[in-house]
């Protein structure tokens, strides 16, 4: 067992931690490590005057009771995120307006609320909580997001406190969803059922939870800190694009346990993961999250908010020495154990979906809502599902869909026509299965362009127009450049943008990604120049592009292979 971190937790007012090493002359990146602990923007100010997590109760004695007015205005914009809140979009803002109005303009007196689902893991209990809940409270959505969460709109803040106590009687939680802070955990959502399972990572996420979430020593990171962890040889948390990422791998000595990575993260910089060359044992792997958890803490970068992700850090260490001092500094000088890195899996797909034989003769049944949407009335109906044909558990995956567990055999067919009488699908098309979509201009004041209804009509146009398409293909539709959806890393990405059409009008429309990848040869797409589609166009343009990739392609070669080799004019 390593030793825990040995560095100790900065107070919860920085400036009075002592400085390890002697403070820099001039305001540097802003790095607690290195003495720079005077806040140097107003969001560090804001966490240094209050840690978000006090913000509870203020939410619980004084909003929830007078009201949205009564809300301070550094609580509405900052501290409520560290309990899974944000304001919503107001109805009737265009794209155009979003970089242009003040916050104030651009709120609704309505949330989002997101509910951390860590590792995808809920009983049929939780989820027909959270069903009932997106009915009485939410005018009945409930989306299911590519970090296995659910999102809940329409939520008033006088229905929080109820809202809280309906989640955390059933072991859910909505803490440290959102802000600063360690978000939620991804993991395999096959954990410790799937039968070419290299390692079961549940019982060292249940550890992580039980350190971290809540904790005041973790609670005030310079941004958001991502984590992935799985044992499944399919790769199939996206760990190339997590601050940190547990994968399973099998040591020619030690046997099963982890390799690490760091950095990984989207966004307006995208950066993939890089591997520090260690394997972590199992009963290790909460130390060592900790290790790197502390290690971004106290150096990442709180100078300027568009450089606090750890993958900065990263960038400019390099990973011998980020593994250097995370060896020396927050393992008490233990050495990590050089291991190999994951082999790359057989397959494209890695979502879970269809009909899988579990290690212990059952079978699991992965299915598809079309991007992510569902709403309270149908997640009610998929735990009474779940009840009926299996043993009352069902997972959520990063791909914006879900898995009904333990169904025996006689059960599959029955469960999977169930599932089709509610639009979920568990043989979906490639497209169906494919497309994924952020939440978009109905609600997220970031947002330029719509793309949930967008992407569902998007599925509809192509499974008609190509109803011969069999080929693994992602779409991710994003509604501005934060890359939510992923855009970098699918077949087609789609970035939202404001354009001009054909007669010279403002529209909605999309720059063009192209040929990116997570897992098979991972990497960003590729942007032809100039190439940008209106919101109109786009079922013609994709219909284009991928007729070509069907006419051009080699025996066996995938999208984004050829992509790569494509001439422009093959892919405008």
């Amino acid at each position: 067992m390593a030793a825990t971190p040995q560095k100790p937790a900065p107070a919860q007012n920085p400036a009075a931690a002592t400085p390890r090493r002697k403070v820099s002359r001039h305001r540097g990146e802003g790095q607690w490590a290195v003495g720079h602990l005077t806040p140097l923007n107003g969001n560090e100010q804001v966490k240094k005057d209050d840690d978000g997590l006090n913000v509870r109760t203020r939410i619980e004695t004084i909003y929830s009771k007078r009201g949205f007015d009564s809300i301070d205005p550094s609580d509405l914009r900052g501290r409520m995120r560290w309990w899974g809140l944000y304001t919503q979009r107001r109805p009737g803002i265009d794209g155009g307006k979003t970089a242009i109005l003040e916050p104030e303009e651009l709120d609704d007196e309505y949330f989002m609320m997101r509910v951390r689902i860590d590792g995808g893991a809920l009983t049929t209990r939780q989820l027909r909580v959270i069903g009932e809940i997106s009915q009485e409270f939410a005018r009945g959505t409930a989306d299911i997001t590519d970090r296995q969460n659910v999102q809940y709109h329409w939520i008033r803040v006088e229905d929080v406190p109820e809202i809280w106590n309906r989640l955390e009687a059933v072991g859910l939680s909505t803490v440290t969803a959102c802000g600063d802070t360690p978000r939620v955990m991804i993991g395999s959502p096959v954990a410790g059922i799937a039968e070419d399972e290299i390692i079961d990572g549940t019982p060292a996420l249940e550890e992580i939870k039980r350190r971290v979430l809540g904790n005041k020593a973790y609670s005030n990171l310079p941004r958001k800190f991502k984590t992935a962890i799985s044992g499944s040889p399919v790769l199939d948390v996206v760990h190339e694009i997590n601050d940190v990422a547990f994968v399973g791998v099998r040591h020619p000595e030690h046997g099963p346990g982890f390799d690490l990575w760091v950095g990984g993260g989207l966004s307006t910089n995208p950066k993939l993961g890089v591997r520090l060359g260690a394997w972590v044992p199992e009963e290790d792997v909460p130390d060592v999250y900790e290790g790197v958890l502390s290690i971004f803490r106290d150096y990442g970068y709180r100078r300027l908010r568009n450089r606090a992700r750890l993958k900065f850090l990263v960038a400019d260490w390099g990973p011998e020495k980020f593994r250097q001092v995370l060896e020396d500094e927050y393992l008490g000088g233990r050495k990590l154990i050089d291991g190999p890195a994951p082999e790359q899996p057989t397959q494209q797909w890695r979502d879970h979906i269809g009909v899988h034989r579990q290690k212990d003769g059952r079978f699991y049944v992965g299915f598809a809502p079309r991007v992510g949407r569902v709403d309270g009335t149908t997640l009610t109906k998929i735990a009474d599902l779940a009840e009926a044909h299996g043993s009352g558990r069902v997972r959520t995956t990063v791909e914006q869909k879900m898995i009904v567990l333990d169904v025996e055999e006689d059960r599959v067919d029955s469960l999977v026509e169930s599932l089709e009488a509610l639009d979920l699908s568990a043989r979906p098309s490639p497209f169906r299965r494919g497309t994924m979509a952020c939440t978009g201009i109905e609600f997220c004041k970031l947002a330029i362009v719509e793309t949930k209804a967008r992407g569902a009509s998007l599925i509809d146009e192509l499974e008609r127009r190509i109803p011969d398409f069999d080929e693994p293909i992602t779409i991710n539709l994003n509604g501005c450049p934060n890359a939510c959806a992923r855009i970098q890393v699918a077949d087609i990405g789609l970035k939202g943008q404001l354009m001009l059409d054909e007669q010279g009008r403002q529209v909605e429309g999309y720059q063009v990604h192209l040929g990116g990848a997570l897992g098979l040869e991972a990497g960003f797409g590729r942007k032809v120049r100039g190439l940008k589609v209106t919101a109109d166009e786009l079922p013609d343009y994709v219909e284009r592009v991928l007729k070509r990739f069907q006419a051009e392609r080699e025996d066996g070669e995938r999208f984004a292979t050829w992509v790569g080799r494509a001439s422009e004019e093959a892919l405008s």
